[in-house]
């Protein structure tokens, strides 16, 4: 009875090794074949269609590009190229030199891989920036400029109460900087004595409009208006945030998807482009500041109206608070009016629906102005907002979710104008502080370099086990080919897994951390033949006692991997991620794998070390 029990026992483990080692293995295939350059080409207007494959291909024969393949799918086709970078280049000069202007050519890459693989979903391990080459951005978050654009919404709208209420001999000013954004730490107001009332019917009105903001009496007829320390760290960890996810989106827009974007120290962010061979365009998107404004024309006399610039110099007054702004929007897509013009396609949010339909039905017949404002530097190397009015429209009915922007310069800036509201505005100015380009060929060296050094290391390991064990060496060295197959798989098979090369050292580091789990039980399955126990029974006592010394090793290290994958960024984290995959490999490989193979091979296992080699 006992018998089949075990037997049983061993087997739905079988199963279990047989079903995971295949589905990892499968996921490692793709990997061996590597990618094959290509180009993706899209429409910005969803009702139009994609060129004709063997229109496709008769272009690239024109250029003398061997074509492998052409992918058509429902809102894109793919075509993989069979050459070197110049020769994408040259092809993707040629697609949006003779398509149309609504068409997208965009660079990419496709698994080289069989069909039935790619059909199947496996794709291979996405190479960080240091293997594939690409783009490394290090942006600074200008938090200052942020906090004074909020005491300058604060003071919008302190003086709008003011109006509104019609408190005179009160005034919001801010401080002077003098160029210098951080000295902006408050509002000054100053009242008249006998407006104590007013000054508190102020201060709760301001408070209810901006909850973080405190009152700071100074003396019988001035005060300050400030942002609380908590409400101040908790607004910066917002605009961090904010700027992540926007540049997330933006980088997904470009069609990067082994990107790596994570925050670095208190206000900067570090964006890794692999791939990226035109990195100009990528600078220019996630640079790129820009926001967009919906404003009423302002009234004859109206206080507090603002004023810009069209792109023919024309002077605008708008009202100062706009109708909505560009956070409204949903989506927005390129495209063309009845007269071929280019335009925008934007849907708004709920929010932003009620306010334009309520707006547009008031205003019927009246103007709507369009503000595009974005930050540069100027000869001082200061950060300035520079607002431009990109377009002026009289509403001829009302308006819901869904409207155009038209009479745009261009199709390009419509496109690039149509990519950055998909993507969102940022709330703060940011700085490219580092850019750093890693060639394609110096990736593939590293590449090379670290594939070699990983089989010089296993090499070395299975000869040393092979001859040291002898039959146990046999079943560990099966186990650590199985070991890199599933953790090669499991990498492909994650989704945010990039492959670095300080991660190819952890893939030369898990070699020997499986090694090293085995050596333990097999040392310990030594001791107990010495003791006199049967060889079955050494065998089970020895993986049974040994697990708790691999197990409690391997604990360690993940804490220490884990602990890097938290706190560390770039080639840090693809260590750490690399570790902490290949500890979970190792122990299933390690201890699970191995003990039964142990058991269905029986191996006998001498008394005496000296028998071993014999």
């Amino acid at each position: 009875m006992r018998k089949t029990t075990a037997k049983s026992k061993h087997t739905w483990q079988l199963i279990v090794i047989i079903v995971t080692v295949l589905i990892l293995g499968l996921n490692a295939i793709p990997t061996l074949y590597g990618n094959n350059n290509a180009l993706l080409i899209s429409s910005s207007n969803p009702t139009q269609s994609l060129p004709a494959p063997q229109t496709l291909r008769q272009l690239m024969q024109q250029e003398n590009i061997q074509v492998k393949q052409i992918i058509s799918g429902d809102t894109d086709s793919k075509i993989v190229i069979q050459g070197d970078d110049e020769a994408l280049s040259i092809a993707q000069q040629k697609l949006k030199t003779d398509l149309d202007d609504s068409y997208e050519v965009r660079l990419g890459s496709q698994s080289a891989a069989p069909k039935w693989l790619n059909e199947l979903g496996m794709s291979p391990i996405k190479l960080g920036l240091d293997l594939s080459g690409g783009v490394l951005f290090v942006l600074e978050v200008d938090t200052p400029k942020a906090d004074q654009e909020r005491y300058e919404s604060a003071k919008d709208e302190a003086m709008h109460i003011i109006r509104q209420q019609g408190f005179r001999g009160m005034s919001v000013k801010l401080p002077e900087t003098n160029g210098d954004t951080s000295t902006a730490n408050g509002l000054n107001l100053h009242f008249l004595t006998q407006q104590t009332s007013d000054v508190k019917t102020l201060v709760q009105k301001v408070q209810d409009y901006l909850p973080g903001i405190v009152y700071t009496k100074i003396d019988e007829n001035n005060g300050r208006l400030m942002f609380s320390e908590q409400s101040i760290n908790e607004f910066h960890q917002q605009i961090m945030a904010q700027a992540l996810t926007t540049l997330r989106g933006r980088i997904e827009e470009l069609g990067i998807t082994e990107a790596v974007t994570q925050r670095q120290g208190a206000n900067r962010i570090r964006v890794e482009l692999p791939g990226v061979k035109d990195p100009e365009q990528a600078k220019r998107i996630i640079g790129a500041t820009a926001s967009l404004d919906f404003y009423a024309m302002a009234k004859d006399g109206e206080i507090g109206a603002k004023t810009f610039k069209d792109n023919s110099g024309r002077r605008l007054r708008v009202a100062s608070k706009p109708i909505f702004t560009g956070s409204s929007i949903e989506n927005a897509n390129s495209g063309r009016d009845e007269m071929g013009g280019a335009l925008v396609n934007l849907s708004l949010d709920s929010v932003g629906g009620e306010k334009m339909s309520a707006f547009s039905k008031n205003n019927i017949g009246n103007p709507m102005v369009v503000v595009f404002s974005e930050y540069h530097r100027n000869a001082a190397d200061e950060m300035v907002k520079r607002s431009r009015v990109i377009n002026v429209a009289t509403i001829q009915a009302q308006l819901g979710n869904r409207f155009s922007i038209t009479n745009l310069d261009s199709h390009d800036e419509a496109a690039e104008l149509a990519l950055l509201l998909r993507a969102g505005s940022l709330d703060a100015p940011i700085t490219i502080v580092q850019q750093r380009t890693i060639q394609a060929s110096l990736g593939q060296d590293n590449v090379n370099n670290g594939i070699m050094a990983l089989a010089i290391g296993l090499s070395i390991t299975l000869l040393f086990m092979g001859l040291w064990y002898r039959k146990l060496g046999l079943i560990a060295n099966t186990c650590l080919v199985l070991n890199l197959v599933c953790l090669v798989g499991l990498m492909a098979l994650l989704p945010n897994m990039v492959l670095t090369l300080p991660g190819i050292a952890g893939l030369v580091l898990t070699v020997g951390m499986a090694v090293d789990t085995n050596v333990l039980i097999f040392e310990r399955i030594k001791e107990e033949r010495k003791r006199g126990r049967s060889n079955f029974l050494a065998i089970e006592i020895g993986y049974k006692e040994a697990f708790r010394t691999v197990l409690d090793a391997n604990i360690t290290t993940m804490i220490t991997a884990l602990i890097l994958l938290s706190i560390g960024y770039g080639p840090v984290k693809g260590f750490a991620m690399t570790l902490s995959l290949g500890i979970l490999t190792s122990m299933f490989t390690g201890v699970f794998v191995a003990h039964v193979l142990t058991y269905l091979v029986k191996p006998q296992i001498p008394v005496k070390h000296k028998e071993l080699l014999s």
